[in-house]
This record gives C-alpha cells, structure tokens and sequence, in this order.
C-alpha cells in the first residue's frame, strides 16, 4: 500500500488511501526539542502509533540511548547513536528507500543535528533524495523549550516545515510561547503549523509504562478498566484529529501534487 495525504472535502488528514502507484516526495519528521521532559517520546510513540493505525507504512528511528521509549513501545524502531556521524547518516540513506521517516530525538541534541545539517549541506541533500524535512516540536511552559525551538527556527528558517506541538502534559497555559517573538516568526514566516497534544492522567501513563503497552494495545487489555479504556480512547481520538490538522507536513504527499503547488 502506497501512503499519501488524502484529500477530504479539500483538507488533507492522515486517513489512509488505496494505492495510486504515484511516486511520492519522501517526508522526514525530525521531533526535537533540546530541552529534555517536553514530550518528544510521548508525541513521537503516540505518532507512529497513529501511522500504524491508519495502515501507514513508516520507518522509525529512537536517538535516545538513555531511555529509548520509542523503541519501547516500537520494538521494530531502530536505533542511532547520535555521537556517530555513521549513524546520523543512516537517516537520510534510509529515506532512499523510505517514503515516511520518524526520527525521535533525545535531549541536548540540538546542536548535532545543526552542524551535520551543515556537514553535508541539508537543502543538497534533500533534493537529491527528493525529500521534504519538517520538524516538529513540542513546547511547554518553560523557558527553556521556547528557546530550543528558537535556536532550530533560527538556523533552519525555510529551509524545512514546521510543527509546533503545545504539550498540556503540565499545564495548558502557554503564555511564554504565545507572547514571544519565535511564535511570530513561526507563523507569520515560517508558516508553521501548531497543534496541541492533550494531557492524558499521570496514572494513565504510569500504567502504559508499566505494561509497556501502546495506548492502542491498552484499549484491548483487562489491567485496563472500563471507564480507564474510554479516557484512553477519548485521548487518542483527540491526538488523533489534532495530528490530522498538521497532516499535509507531516506526510509523503504524490510528486503530481507537488507540481501543482
């Protein structure tokens, strides 16, 4: 099955599409944010999840060698040492052959990921691969997030999509973010999307730790109660629709809608 944004009543979503046997622009999602506690592995599992239930084919890829949640959750995932530049490389080799990448970045990896973006001359390298790259970020209500995506919007501009996911994990007040000049830039520059990721109960995400279950598995298994099931469910289906909003960055789109753009 070929992936591609299907447009309904002219909004493209992450529903899946019968095969058209077009070729496609190929999408790299690169979720990062310096800053660690944000919600990159949360949003990153939660996403491909999203992908496999809606017949998506992907490749995944967790950087982060202290936790590795991704992988966790997504034992197919692979996984990066980001202190090697081999293993950086292996993003955009897989992207020769992939369609649709998902890149979960660990903390402090800011700074790596610019200066090989640098390296190897990032706008090059994906025309060659004939590759779109958006970056998706989650923000909170700290400082310190706010200014990560900074650093990012500040070194890249245009030169990829973005997406910045509000996460209301700890609070759903983003006064930091809304008044400041990078939300500005974002979206009157960089045309950058902004969803919002929803909280979801602390025992809720304890109890998928520790059944190491995706929330999808979860809605299927007995250590979950009923009404604990529908929070679940009721969760899901609002991430669901708010990634569906970002749908048209976030996914491998046919090079015959490309033309036309």
């Amino acid at each position: 099955m070929n992936v591609h944004v299907l447009a309904v009543r002219g909004s493209p979503t992450l529903a899946t599409s019968e095969s058209t046997h077009l070729p496609m622009t190929k999408q790299i999602n690169l979720v990062i944010n310096g800053k660690g506690g944000v919600g990159k592995s949360f949003f990153a599992t939660n996403f491909v999840q999203c992908l496999k239930d809606r017949g998506h084919v992907h490749f995944a890829i967790d950087s982060d060698h202290e936790n590795s949640t991704l992988k966790r959750f997504h034992p197919e995932a692979e996984f990066i040492n980001l202190e090697q530049r081999r293993e950086i490389d292996r993003v955009f080799t897989t992207a020769e052959t992939c369609d649709l990448l998902v890149i979960d970045c660990r903390a402090a990896s800011t700074d790596l990921f610019l200066d090989f973006f640098d390296e190897v001359g990032l706008a090059e390298v994906l025309r060659t691969i004939d590759a779109r790259l958006t970056v998706v970020c989650p923000v909170n209500h700290e400082a310190d997030s706010v200014e990560q995506v900074r650093i990012l919007s500040d070194a890249l501009g245009d030169g990829c999509r973005w997406v910045v996911v509000k996460n209301e994990a700890h609070s759903d007040t983003f006064k930091l973010y809304e008044n400041s000049k990078t939300r500005r830039y974002l979206l009157d520059a960089l045309d950058a999307r902004e969803i919002t990721m929803p909280r979801l109960y602390d025992w809720l995400v304890t109890a998928l730790n520790e059944h190491n279950v995706t929330l999808t598995a979860a809605l299927n298994r007995p250590e979950f109660n009923l009404l604990d099931r529908q929070r679940l469910k009721h969760w899901q289906s609002r991430f669901y629709q708010e990634l569906d909003r970002a749908a048209d960055v976030l996914l491998p789109i046919p090079n015959s809608i490309q033309s036309a753009k």
